[in-house]
């Protein structure tokens, strides 16, 4: 990797680990349209990557987290156990899918959530 490689890589995790903290979005949300863009990733590759970053990033947040008692760990272990199982086969899904179709699917996801929290309001 290249010195500005690396600096990019460095600020998409500074900004993904803030707004993923804040927003518990696991930073994928910024992740895959930064590694997109701005490191010419196809879309496949930049999920991808964006999920084996979640792994370390969740753990640092989630023992804050804990610390502060802010985890409901009984809702945690019943959604751990259904997103994980499906997270296996999305991820086999992701290999059948182009990077096109992919695109617009995480797009569409983006937008149609973004416009629904900032139209409610709710938290």
């Amino acid at each position: 990797m290249l010195l500005p490689e690396i600096l990019t890589c460095l600020g998409i995790g500074v900004v993904s680990g803030v707004i993923a903290s804040l927003c518990g979005v696991g930073g994928g949300v910024v992740m895959v349209p930064a590694f997109v863009f701005l490191l010419a990733m196809p879309q496949k590759q930049a999920v991808a990557t964006s999920l084996a970053i979640i792994i370390p990033t969740a753990l640092m947040a989630t023992t804050q987290n804990s610390r502060n008692d802010l985890v409901n760990w009984k809702i945690a272990a019943v959604t751990a156990l259904s997103a994980s199982l499906f997270a296996y086969y999305g991820a086999g899904w992701l290999k059948t899918m182009s990077n096109e179709t992919l695109t617009r699917v995480f797009g569409t996801i983006l937008v149609v959530f973004g416009l629904r929290m900032l139209l409610q309001g709710k938290a």
